[in-house]
């Protein structure tokens, strides 16, 4: 019950935090605002403001490429099922140690055995590659996004409003 009130407090305080700072989609994707950077410290300029003031949208990007990532990646998706789906089984219907045959079955073989087989297939998966192709789109979806994106008018009144304090 306390793991419970701990997740729904910690889902709580991400929608206030991140997602309370969704823009709409109308202005995510305005297309009258974009244009090329006429050199790259307007592209800095603009990559600085745009990651700030579109950070929920891009969390929200990042999101979708990992879901996109993992749903496109059969055999990770079975090794992760098999590595949590054994442990869940272990912890369920082996607690005590059972006789089987000769053989005395602890928890601790049969996480021995889970692990032995469970590790090679997360290997085979190829976590690594999923986790850097995330990464690689992510950074080229959301760079682009925030060099070709002009900062809206409000941009000039926050750097005013951040010298005066």
């Amino acid at each position: 019950m306390e793991y419970a009130l701990k997740v729904s407090d910690a889902v709580k305080s991400f929608r206030e935090t991140r997602l309370s700072t969704l823009r709409p989609v109308t202005e995510f994707f305005d297309y009258n605002r974009i244009s090329r950077p006429a050199d790259l410290n307007t592209a800095t300029q603009r990559i600085s403001y745009n990651t700030r003031y579109f950070s929920g949208n891009y969390l929200l990007v990042v999101i979708a490429l990992s879901v996109y990532a993992l749903i496109t990646n059969r055999y990770l998706i079975f090794a992760l099922v098999f590595l949590v789906g054994g442990f869940i089984a272990i912890n369920k219907w082996a607690p005590e140690p059972m006789q089987v045959g000769e053989h005395v079955v602890t928890q601790k073989s049969l996480y021995t055995v889970l692990f032995v087989v469970g590790i090679p297939l997360v290997w085979w998966a190829e976590p690594f590659g999923t986790l850097f192709w995330v990464i690689g789109s992510s950074l080229i979806l959301i760079l682009g996004h925030a060099a070709l994106v002009e900062p809206g008018v409000e941009s000039e009144y926050s750097e005013l409003e951040a010298g005066q304090v």
